[in-house]
């Protein structure tokens, strides 16, 4: 495997219209899940992908093993829980950074939340190049709290740890949410934090102030909203994104034209991934994030099939007044691919 991502997914139901959730009167129904997003995006990239987890032996479960194998994911190793119910949640049309913007879970006492690392093939987990993880896992229960503590402790089968922080101050049942999410990260091979949730979480301002308080992953990537992101390798003495050189390498955000902005950090992470997987170099990986999130940020659900790669490659190599130019909006992973198309067919 490529990759392999361990975490819950839940049962999406999305509103088919704008409104309060109390005025919405019918729903239409996804897959959501960090890790399963992240999955997702990298076998629709290509890659070769597992999704570990648990789910109930429900409609629902079903439902989330079938559309998440539909993208070429290996559901294997996903296990059914008798006891306990798949978790769902629903939401509003409107952006997650509004205050109009309302979640409603129903994930308390799910099958996810009763992963234990005594249940599940930890060498199947361990078996790809790269694990991907994130803090939401670690809130769900003190026996997920301690399986994300043994995959991200030392082991001599132990893959590239990839983290997200993903912090979701709601799920924590008590204030120990950030210490934890901190001492998670800083177990991790490859980080990806919003510089919002450094503020909110760990008091932390700006990229320099992550990568001092991170010292031991190899690569701290801080995503900064529109403005853009900064990657910091182990060896960088932490430069804020203006004054970077050397081994901090910073690429603004593209211009997109936003439909929806759920799922879009799940997808940066997978472009990023992506491009790690293929050993380019770290602006590469940068901009293949940013391409692969417009993806996702220009459709009204989580996932979106990414760029192709062949039109993600050329987008990425454009020099930086190109880049700054780029302006996407829906549609645009199909009308570019067609005109590149049509341009190299005789």
């Amino acid at each position: 495997m490529d990759v392999v991502a361990l975490g819950e997914s839940m049962v999406t139901f999305l509103p088919t219209r704008p409104g309060r959730l109390a005025d919405v009167p019918s729903f239409d129904r996804g897959i959501g899940g960090a890790e399963s997003n992240v999955a997702c995006v990298l076998a629709a990239a290509g890659h070769t992908t597992r999704w570990i987890s648990r789910v109930g032996a429900d409609g629902f479960g079903d439902h989330l093993v079938e559309a998440i194998g539909g993208y070429g994911v290996d559901v294997s190793h996903v296990r059914r829980d008798p006891a306990r119910p798949t978790g769902i949640y629903f939401r509003t049309a409107g952006d997650r950074s509004t205050d109009a913007h309302e979640v409603a879970y129903y994930r308390a006492g799910s099958a996810a939340s009763a992963m234990t690392a005594a249940d599940l093939d930890l060498e199947a987990v361990r078996a790809g190049r790269i694990l991907h993880l994130s803090g939401i896992t670690a809130a769900l229960s003190a026996d997920c709290l301690a399986l994300m503590r043994e995959l991200t402790a030392p082991h001599p089968d132990r893959p590239l740890i990839s983290f997200d922080v993903n912090h979701r101050p709601g799920l924590w049942r008590d204030a120990h949410g950030p210490e934890v999410l901190l001492e998670l990260a800083r177990g991790a091979d490859i980080v990806f934090v919003g510089d919002d949730e450094a503020r909110e979480a760990w008091g932390l301002h700006g990229a320099r102030a992550v990568r001092e308080a991170l010292p031991e992953p190899e690569i701290v990537v801080v995503k900064q909203g529109r403005g853009g992101a900064v990657a910091l390798d182990k060896d960088t003495d932490g430069l804020v994104p203006e004054d970077a050189t050397g081994t901090a390498t910073f690429v603004r955000a593209l211009n997109v034209d936003v439909v929806a902005a759920v799922g879009a950090g799940d997808a940066f992470a997978a472009g990023f991934l992506s491009a790690t997987l293929r050993g380019l170099p770290v602006r590469d990986r940068l901009r293949h994030g940013h391409l692969t999130a417009a993806a996702t940020l220009t459709t009204p659900g989580d996932l979106a099939p990414p760029p192709p790669r062949t039109l993600a490659d050329r987008l990425a190599a454009l020099d930086d007044t190109a880049w700054g130019r780029l302006r996407l909006g829906p549609g645009w992973t199909d009308t570019m691919n067609r005109a590149e198309e049509e341009a190299h067919t005789p």
